[in-house]
């Protein structure tokens, strides 16, 4: 059994399939095909359950997974450490929800590329739960979620924290009148959904059409063509919405503030990069990129900018 071997598995495993796999490594499907058969005929045993929907691990291969992970992420580790130097270079795979991805991170990560030239940044957006997956399987170094995060493999530090308001396309006031309308968001794995829940249920309203959208300007194009109403963070609606006319409500206090914190692995091998990232992150990013919106001082609802001359 050769390290390749593992790592393709581990491929077929994550993705779900060998023509996935076979993409993300940037090899022939039959290729990859071969490779797990010769490694189930080494091992006598069967590692997944192959059917027209894809590969699903067999017990036998979810044993062999938690091994292979662990194998990977060692031979990686003592690539990094054998490469190591002061100078802070290679790989970094951040994660980021999209609104933290669209504000406060474009400032920041510019100001470390500047600092760090030879760091090979990357950046994907997702839900806190699908960044928080990513993380404890080793697909990124570092990821900003929603929080607190608890998770006795994970460290969490606190980044940003975000007011949320409820947008609309209507000036109505009533908030318990706003929640009946459609409730636009993210994917399912939106952190703010379950906000909206146990604030439905304060308001007495029975939830309504829930949509998902993929991106925060096509959530707030919805709203402004009145498709329904959303909660987002103040900060990622203020540069958006500039040009459209919606309309911004606050919510009570218990569901108002949210934090968005950066996690990693404990376990997580800090190459330079990493740790000059953690360093500028408390230095540098956590409390010097907020961004604020002017409110009507007696008003709790208040459109966007540009719709009241008062701004």
């Amino acid at each position: 059994m050769e390290s390749g071997d593992l790592k393709i598995f581990r491929t077929v495993a994550r993705e779900g399939s060998i023509t996935k796999a076979a993409h993300s490594l940037n090899y022939v499907q039959s290729n990859v095909t071969n490779r797990i058969r010769l490694l189930e005929t080494e091992l006598g045993t069967q590692l997944f359950y192959r059917s027209s929907k894809g590969m699903k691990l067999t017990a036998a291969g979810q044993n062999l997974l938690v091994y292979a992970d662990k194998i990977v992420i060692l031979l990686e580790e003592a690539v990094k450490s054998a490469q190591a130097t002061d100078i802070p270079k290679g790989p970094l795979r951040l994660g980021s929800l999209e609104t933290t991805a669209a504000i406060h991170l474009p400032q920041l990560l510019t100001r470390y590329h500047g600092l760090y030239p030879e760091v090979e940044l990357s950046l994907i957006t997702s839900d806190s739960h699908e960044l928080i997956r990513k993380i404890k399987d080793y697909e990124l170094d570092g990821a900003f979620v929603y929080g607190p995060v608890s998770h006795e493999e994970l460290v969490c530090r606190p980044a940003f924290e975000e007011e949320l308001v409820l947008i609309s396309e209507a000036k109505e006031k009533d908030l318990a009148g706003l929640l009946k309308k459609p409730l636009l968001f993210f994917g399912s794995g939106c952190s703010h959904r379950d906000r909206v829940e146990r604030l439905l249920a304060k308001e007495g309203v029975e939830a309504r059409h829930m949509i998902e959208f993929g991106t925060l300007e096509a959530i707030i194009g919805g709203v402004s063509a009145g498709l329904g109403v959303s909660l987002l963070p103040r900060s990622s609606i203020s540069r958006i919405v500039q040009a459209r006319e919606v309309h911004l409500h606050s919510i009570p206090e218990e569901f108002r503030e949210i934090s968005v914190v950066f996690i990693y692995r404990k376990d997580l091998f800090r190459t330079e990069a990493f740790k000059r990232f953690l360093d500028f992150l408390q230095n540098e990013g956590a409390g010097s990129e907020e961004t604020s919106v002017h409110e009507a001082p007696e008003a709790n609802e208040n459109s966007a900018p540009g719709a009241d001359a008062s701004r």
